[in-house]
């Protein structure tokens, strides 16, 4: 089945849960955590996410390159202004148990451009 997610002004925790709760498939009567589920998550106006308080400035993401001295650092609100679908993919793919179905899953997490219609 598919859920289409409006993320137009609701928070990105909030959205994230929800996601993670239907790519599981938990949503769904035959759910077995062993499984992947059959259920798609379709989210639309992923560029319209909102946080509150200061999140956007205060969260900081780090990142090491693998050279001495190379920690890149990112916060919340030049994720979300480079790549707001990565920033919500990245984000419930935390929320996912961490085995050999969380790629698998992830691939029916789908974004819908509501301009290409």
């Amino acid at each position: 089945m598919d859920y289409v997610i409006d993320a137009k002004g609701k928070r990105l925790g909030r959205v994230a849960t929800e996601i993670a709760t239907i790519l599981q498939g938990k949503k769904n009567a035959n759910y077995a955590p062993n499984k992947v589920g059959e259920d798609r998550a379709l989210v639309k106006n992923v560029d319209k996410i909102t946080w509150t308080g200061n999140k956007g400035e205060q969260r900081i993401y780090y990142h090491h390159t693998g050279y001495m001295g190379h920690v890149k650092e990112q916060t919340l609100a030049e994720r979300k202004a480079k790549d707001p679908k990565k920033m919500l993919r990245e984000t419930v793919r935390h929320m996912l148990p961490k085995n050999f179905i969380n790629t698998p899953r992830m691939k029916h997490l789908v974004f819908i451009d509501d301009n290409a219609s």
